[in-house]
């Protein structure tokens, strides 16, 4: 390891030499964790390793330089075989771009084994090292807005499989029929870090569209079950998601922690409703849900204020309030803020995966946005009496930040002109992110030329495209990202709040 560096409050990004020092890294935080240690995400030459608070991260500090890494005892895992039909749209230039014939790229890419060093971008996708250094090639210098599922690509010293549909920038060689991720499975991806994979050329036997029907026919059910207590939904407004705390530990899958947007918001509509930490609410985007109760159900309002109301009275925010069987909620549209979040006594009872309830919006993990007519099954376990009244949250217009872990990403001086300007929030808002532009002159941040590997990402970092205008990562983040970090935002839960037209600051 040559150098250490802060991601935020609770992340630090470990530099290794080599590939294979990152491996023997991360295999040896997984196989003995840090105290506090939440997650270890490994890349092409960084470790991040996310605490679970600020206190446990700054303890690390002092006991990682001193850690003993044997780089050659990274313990071996499966062997997988993965069927493709070498057909993919770039075959022809990566045979062009090495100075090979296509069944000579074929041959390459079948006949030496891959190392599976890490997971990152999506649920099940694996990155592939130690194949045949003939086949380094570069990305595409403009990403397809949309790869199938199935499709087997190189990038760099890698190859990979798309584990589903999404958009891309690797070189498409072939395709596969095989589930990269099933959530039936005991272990859900196919390929974890540490197994070797060959890969083995046959014929088509079936097409992309069937193998996609098999991935999706592989995803579990996530629907509530049917119950006569619990919350009906008659309107869902114009997205409301179940959102708990979230699932970290996940990351060497490809899965973010996801969870709540707005962290407070949620825990303080449990704590009123009498619930404990853990338990499910519902996030509504803009307002606009209406739920009828089926039993007699406590309930909270947070977050986002909006008028809400029972019929002709109208509920205040902040206080736990009765919901009669059969009577209905209406919550309007927030004057501030984006999320409004609705705690019932026992929690919102949907089937949990990887220890969550939690929407992943990016990944497609968890229960799917709710809809009108869904039922909600409302549990029985909760924390104690219901909370008493709060105040809710005040807006906030300057968000706090930490620099780096990239900061020499930007020419002198430039990082204090990003703290100096006035940034609008865009149109782009999302739980993945939200992208922003500059408020005065139009002017983007300046940053240096190149590529940085990818690494892994933490909730409120503060990514610079080529392109100069930043984007804050939320809560649905991808687990890697491959542009430069300059600081990562400590009040992630007001910038979970923000709209687009915003003006915002950023401070140290």
């Amino acid at each position: 390891m040559t150098e250490m560096r802060r991601a935020g409050e609770r992340g630090l990004l470990l530099e290794a030499p080599s590939l294979a020092g990152v491996m023997a890294l991360h295999a040896r935080l997984l196989a003995e964790p840090l105290a506090g240690q939440l997650d270890a995400v490994a890349a092409a030459r960084t470790v991040l390793v996310t605490f679970q608070t600020a206190r446990h991260a700054r303890r690390a500090e002092a006991i990682i330089p001193v850690l003993e890494v044997p780089e050659n005892e990274v313990a071996a895992g499966r062997d997988i075989e993965i069927e493709v039909e070498y057909n993919g749209e770039d075959l022809a230039d990566v045979a062009d771009m090495t100075g090979m014939s296509v069944a000579a790229v074929i041959n390459a890419h079948t006949d030496t084994p891959w190392r599976a060093a890490f997971g990152g971008f999506a649920p099940g996708f694996a990155y592939l090292a130690d194949g045949d250094t003939r086949l380094q090639v570069s990305r595409r210098e403009t990403p397809r807005t949309h790869v199938p599922a199935g499709s087997v690509g190189l990038a760099g010293e890698f190859s990979a499989v798309y584990p589903r549909a999404s958009p891309g920038g690797w070189r498409l060689i072939g395709r596969t029929d095989a589930a990269m991720w099933d959530q039936r499975r005991d272990s859900p991806a196919l390929v974890r870090p540490g197994d070797t994979v060959r890969f083995r050329a046959v014929r088509a036997t079936t097409t992309i569209a069937s193998a996609t029907r098999a991935q999706r026919s592989a995803e579990p059910d996530m629907s509530a079950p049917d119950s006569a207590h619990g919350l009906q939904i008659d309107a869902p407004g114009p997205r409301s998601l179940v959102q708990d705390r979230g699932r970290p530990g996940h990351a060497d899958l490809g899965v973010t922690a996801s969870g709540a947007a707005d962290t407070a918001s949620a825990l303080s509509a449990n704590r009123l409703v009498g619930n404990d930490r853990d338990a499910a609410v519902i996030e509504s985007l803009l307002g606009g849900l209406t739920v009828t109760a089926r039993g007699d159900q406590v309930l909270a309002l947070t977050g986002a204020i909006a008028g809400a109301h029972i019929g002709e009275e109208e509920i205040a925010f902040g206080s736990p309030f009765l919901l009669r069987n059969g009577e209905t909620l209406t919550v309007g549209t927030p004057d501030h803020g984006l999320l409004t979040y609705v705690a019932v006594r026992g929690g919102i009872d949907v089937p949990a995966f990887l220890g969550s309830r939690s929407a992943d919006t990016l990944s497609g993990i968890g229960t799917p946005a709710l809809a009108a007519g869904q039922m909600l099954a409302v549990g029985s376990s909760t924390a104690g009496a219901v909370g008493a009244p709060e105040e809710p949250a005040t807006e906030t217009r300057t968000l706090r930040v930490i620099p780096g872990p990239r900061t020499e990403w930007l020419p002198d001086g430039e990082f204090d002109a990003f703290l100096g300007m006035s940034w609008v929030v865009s149109d782009e808002v999302n739980r993945v992110g939200i992208r922003l532009e500059s408020a005065a002159d139009g002017r983007a941040l300046r940053r240096r030329q190149g590529e940085l590997p990818s690494e892994g990402m933490v909730r409120g970092a503060i990514q610079v495209p080529p392109s100069g205008m930043p984007v804050i990562f939320g809560p649905d983040h991808p687990v890697t990202g491959g542009y430069p970090v300059i600081a990562v935002v400590i009040d992630t839960d007001a910038a979970a709040q923000l709209r687009p037209g915003e003006s915002i600051r950023f401070a140290v």
